[in-house]
């Protein structure tokens, strides 16, 4: 099944969702600068963890565009806190565990056939307009060019580059 992730010049919808049991981010709060999302299938898997290792080695090369990263599964806070710890990953991952895929389903990423979501990455923009969406095959780590290209694009045209 090929999924219909939102495209560019659609508003990102908001959500809010766990980041840890007792935390959670809401995604209109961080308005004022650009979001990449990274929606994954599942925690402990080899390349979802590959891909969380890479971004995670990408931090300050994301924050030179003052962009906020967070990776998105339907596993729940608990597993990933577990997951975050063994990698050492230093950014939120948020739970889109219950009702299960919710927020995967509103950008048109989550796999009923399965109980998970694409693996699938959205760049918002600080007006919370998603800019760029990829959709990589499951087995794909999607590496970070398309990311970069993006946050690019938006410090171009908004001439903070």
């Amino acid at each position: 099944m090929t999924a219909s992730a939102l495209s560019a010049g659609i508003m990102a919808p908001d959500f809010t969702l766990p980041s840890t049991p007792d935390q959670k981010v809401r995604l209109s709060e961080l308005r004022g600068r650009p979001v990449i999302l990274a929606f994954y299938p599942a925690d402990w898997s080899p390349v979802c963890g590959d891909q969380m290792a890479l971004y995670n080695e990408l931090r300050e090369e994301f924050g030179r565009f003052k962009a906020r990263l967070l990776g998105i599964s339907v596993d729940g806070s608990w597993c990933h806190a577990a997951f975050a710890t063994d990698r050492k990953l230093h950014f939120p991952l948020l739970a889109d565990f219950e009702p299960k895929g919710e927020v995967a389903r509103r950008y048109g990423v989550y796999r009923a056939e399965d109980g998970f979501c694409e693996r699938a990455l959205f760049v918002i923009d600080a007006d919370g307009v998603v800019r760029w969406s990829y959709v990589s095959p499951v087995g794909v780590n999607p590496g970070a060019d398309g990311i970069l290209e993006a946050l690019e694009k938006i410090g171009t045209a908004k001439g903070t580059r």
